[in-house]
């Protein structure tokens, strides 16, 4: 498999978020199951693994630590500070540089292992310099802690400032067919100074799927449903757009996923997305993306069939749209 690479370190491709395994998207898995698809994760190829503090409110990564730290030189490990369960159980965005440093901390008991690959701001604190977090990242790499810093849902001039601190190894922003928001500046910015670009959601939360998420079929504690483009007339709009997007995907010879995937490869060497899933066939479809080649004519047709102007709905809701600082059309 082809591999990409984070600061100086190679990676698959195509990574592996774990997110899934135990929030976002309805129940966690049971642990068992869970532990299943984390190995599985380790013995198909994946070697770069994404998880938070947020993931379950610290479940995700004490998953991770539980199943995996026995097989912690096989994998390329990141995590995320800065949005978390705070002592009110409330959902937090934090960025000062004694809370992520506490952050930091309790990720590495949690995951049990005493060095995290790539450390991401998970959401820019808009109280705080973005230069002060950058500052507190920068001395767990000196600390030993952390060997590169990332940002996630950032612009690019968040991106440069951050950069003129610290080197940055990767942004994390959301990117897909149907969110194009990283072809405004942010994708061409890491192009420019050498960072790596880390789509998440790349199937659009299951939408560029064969088994896309269906009006009213959503599980209990599906985060979806909130968000306008899964919603009434939108989600039925962009329901009719996957027709043609199967007709695209058998001239590949592929699945729909995996021709998601594919399409985001095929936008810089420097792009390494990461799908999340509860299924080890589904995992297994989407790491074989990889192998999938897309001639220029295919690519110019999804491109015109979908894009920011073809599909309906905002990503996330108005209050959470707030909170973001990567670029909107």
């Amino acid at each position: 498999m082809e591999n990409r690479t984070i600061g100086s370190i190679q990676v698959t491709a195509i990574g592996f978020g774990c997110m899934s395994i135990s929030h976002a998207y309805g129940p966690a898995l049971e642990k068992v199951e869970a532990e299943k698809v984390l190995h599985r994760a380790l013995d198909i190829g994946h070697t770069f693994l994404d998880t938070a503090a947020l993931y379950g409110f610290g479940a995700n990564e004490a998953l991770l630590g539980d199943t995996l730290s026995s097989r912690r030189d096989e994998y390329f490990l990141a995590s995320k500070c800065g949005l978390f369960k705070n002592n009110e159980g409330k959902r937090e965005i934090n960025g000062r540089p004694e809370v992520i440093k506490k952050t930091c901390e309790d990720s590495l008991q949690r995951l049990k292992t005493d060095y995290i690959d790539l450390y991401y701001l998970h959401r820019l604190d808009k109280q705080v310099p973005i230069e002060d977090s950058v500052g507190a990242l920068s001395e767990l790499v000196q600390a030993g802690k952390i060997g590169q810093i990332g940002l996630s849902e950032v612009s690019a001039e968040t991106l440069r400032l951050a950069h003129a601190v610290h080197p940055v190894g990767a942004l994390q922003n959301e990117y897909s067919l149907f969110s194009r928001n990283p072809e405004i500046a942010s994708l061409e910015a890491c192009k420019d100074l050498g960072v790596a670009f880390v789509p998440f959601s790349p199937v659009s939360r299951g939408l560029l799927t064969d088994t896309p998420p269906l009006p009213g079929k959503f599980p209990q504690g599906d985060i979806r449903p909130n968000m306008p483009r899964f919603q009434g007339e939108a989600l039925e709009h962009n329901l009719s757009l996957l027709d043609h997007f199967s007709v695209l995907a058998e001239k590949a010879g592929c699945s729909r996923a995996q021709l998601a995937l594919a399409w985001l490869l095929s936008r810089g060497k420097h792009v390494i997305p990461i799908p999340g899933t509860t299924s080890i066939v589904h995992m297994e479809e989407n790491i074989a993306a990889a192998d999938v080649k897309l001639d220029v004519e295919l690519i110019k047709e999804l491109d015109q069939h979908i894009n920011q102007n073809t599909i309906q709905g905002e990503r996330y809701n108005d209050a959470t749209m707030a909170e973001i600082d990567s670029e909107n059309f």
